[in-house]
C-alpha cells in the first residue's frame, strides 16, 4: 500500500459522503490507499452517515473515539492503524480540495527527493475564509515562524503529507498537528511547502475560533519552543578497531 489518508472528524455528518465519494474519485486508479476516518465523538449523524459510507467503499475504514479528544489525538489515532509508510491528512469539511494529494505525494515521492524530506505541508495562498480567520492566521503565523523559524507559510492547512515512521517518533500533545513543521525540523527532516487550492466552506460550523485558538496557541507555541531549545544532534563517529 503505498499511501493512508487520515481524516479526523467532528459533528461533519452533512460534508462527509460528497468529501469521501470525491476523495476516492481523484485517488482511484492512480494509487493504493486506504481511507481512515477517525470519529472524535461526534454527537450529530456522522457516525451513520459514515457506517452508510463503509458499506460501499472497501477502502474506507472508521475509527471512533468514545470521548471527544480534540484534532491532533484523532489524528494519531489514524497515523497508529494506518499501514501505509507515507500518510496524508485531510480536512472533513471539505476545504481541502483530495485532488490535491497526488501533488503532495508527487512532490515527496518523485526522483531526487532528498530522503530527509518527511513533511510536505499545504499552503493555502488564496484563502477562501473571513477576513477575521484571514488576518488572525496570517498574524499567527507571522509569530510562529519568527519564534519557530520553520520557515513554512502555513502550517494550520489540514492537507499534509509526511512519513508514518516520523510522525510517530514526534512528540505527542494536544495541538501539536498545527506544529508539524518544526518539530520535523527539529528531529533533523526537512519540510516542503506545496500550494493546493482552499474552497469556502458550504455545510456544517467551523470548530474553531479566534479565542479557542490564540490562548492555548500561545502556550503550545512557547512549549515548543522550549523542545527545540533542548534537543541536540551530535555529530558521531566510530573508531576503527585496530
Amino acid at each position: 500500500m503505498e499511501l493512508s489518508i487520515v481524516i479526523p472528524v467532528f459533528n461533519e455528518a452533512d460534508s462527509m459522503v460528497s468529501l469521501l465519494d470525491e476523495t476516492t474519485g481523484v485517488l482511484d486508479g492512480q494509487l493504493d490507499y486506504e481511507i481512515i476516518v477517525v470519529d472524535d465523538a461526534s454527537t450529530d449523524a456522522t457516525a451513520e452517515r459514515l457506517r452508510a459510507c463503509r458499506q460501499r467503499q472497501p477502502r474506507l475504514r472508521v475509527l471512533q473515539h468514545a470521548q471527544r479528544c480534540g484534532q491532533s489525538t484523532a489524528i494519531a489515532s489514524g497515523v497508529n492503524a494506518a499501514q501505509a509508510a507515507w500518510i496524508a491528512t485531510l480536512d472533513g469539511d471539505g476545504q481541502n480540495d483530495p485532488a490535491d494529494i497526488p501533488k503532495l505525494y508527487a512532490s515527496a515521492t518523485a526522483p531526487g527527493a532528498p530522503g530527509t524530506l518527511w513533511l510536505v505541508a499545504g499552503w493555502r495562498k488564496s484563502r477562501r475564509d473571513s477576513w477575521l480567520k484571514r488576518i488572525s492566521s496570517r498574524s499567527a503565523n507571522a509569530v510562529r515562524r519568527r519564534l519557530l523559524h520553520d520557515h513554512t507559510p502555513d502550517t494550520g492547512c489540514g492537507l499534509k503529507l509526511f512519513r508514518r515512521e516520523v510522525f510517530l517518533a514526534l512528540p505527542q500533545f494536544d495541538h501539536m498537528h498545527r506544529f508539524l513543521p518544526a518539530l520535523v525540523l527539529r528531529a533533523g527532516g526537512q519540510v516542503r511547502s506545496v500550494e493546493v487550492r482552499h474552497r469556502p466552506r458550504t455545510q456544517g460550523v467551523s470548530k474553531y475560533g479566534v479565542h479557542n485558538r490564540l490562548w492555548v496557541g500561545m502556550i503550545d507555541l512557547l512549549g515548543v519552543r522550549w523542545l527545540q531549545r533542548r534537543v541536540r544532534h551530535p555529530v558521531v563517529s566510530e573508531h576503527d578497531r585496530q
